[in-house]
């Protein structure tokens, strides 16, 4: 997609983030940017922002994991701006725990928000974009869409999900030689509140055995947030590879190249029939 001034872009999680920093780029771009998340004092500051910057922006209110929610949204979005020619799925939550010690709760946030989420995002905008056969469309994924780790297991499956949802969305689109490009966005370390989704979680799923992390868990996970501080990509950095993604129609985004050995070495149990590799460092203390 080369020209997106005055064409409107949606991205789900935007008020903070990767999703603020892409709608941001975005929006630099000459975008209208429609920023939508559930934390709304979060999202009213993120729109405040955009718009003392001189863009064009509107904050909505959605739980992606709800089709109804997602519908309003829409409305919301055509009634003010206009139909989106880019939408980012990006609404996530990351979740932390061996499969042994995940309950139902988890497994039904997790993938609500970052499965259905996508599932109710290409359900109402998708035939929309179709239909103008002119767009793109951004899943975001994550390195954990393609190696698995121990403690992951909730959040890495929706993400393998996520993967094959845009591989198989961007090869249906190929098939119909339509204008419409689809990325797939796998972001490594990035500098997030990610691993701080507990704060948004619905009440009626909340696992109360989390709230009684034991010291050694605790400074296990102090250890890690600081890791990740110290050396983890900034938001802005990944919105800049997300635009040029759009203006370059390229289906795979990765922020840097600090895991593709990972991958290469599950490929290659995969083609040769081997033993999974050992995950490394830091992956395997998350």
């Amino acid at each position: 997609m080369k020209e997106l001034n005055g064409e409107t872009a949606l991205i789900t999680g935007g008020a903070s983030g990767i999703g603020l920093s892409i709608g941001k780029r975005l929006a630099e771009a000459g975008m209208k940017v429609v920023l939508a998340d559930i934390e709304i004092p979060v999202l009213e500051e993120a729109v405040a922002e955009l718009k003392e910057l001189g863009f064009e922006a509107m904050g909505v209110y959605c739980d992606v994991s709800d089709m109804a929610s997602v519908e309003e949204m829409k409305n919301q979005v055509e009634e003010t701006f206009s139909n989106p020619k880019v939408v980012c799925l990006n609404a996530g939550v990351g979740f932390g725990s061996p499969l042994s010690e995940a309950t139902i709760s988890d497994w039904e946030w997790v993938v609500g928000v970052n499965l259905w989420g996508i599932i109710n995002g290409l359900h109402t905008f998708l035939p929309a974009i179709r239909e103008m056969n002119e767009g793109h469309i951004v899943i975001t994924a994550s390195i954990a869409g393609h190696v698995s780790v121990p403690n992951l297991g909730p959040y890495s499956a929706t993400k393998f999900a996520a993967v094959s949802i845009a591989e198989t969305l961007r090869q249906e689109l190929l098939t119909e030689n339509s204008g419409v490009g689809v990325s797939c966005l796998c972001p490594g370390f990035v500098s997030t509140n990610i691993w701080n989704s507990e704060r948004n979680r619905p009440e009626n799923l909340l696992n109360k055995s989390l709230d009684e992390l034991t010291e050694e868990e605790l400074l296990q996970r102090e250890a890690f947030m600081e890791w990740i501080s110290s050396n983890a990509k900034e938001p802005s950095e990944v919105a800049e590879l997300v635009h040029q993604a759009i203006l370059d129609d390229r289906f795979w985004i990765f922020t840097d190249g600090q895991h593709l050995e990972g991958i290469k070495s599950r490929h290659s149990s995969i083609v040769n029939g081997d033993e999974l590799p050992w995950p490394s460092p830091p992956l395997i203390d998350i």
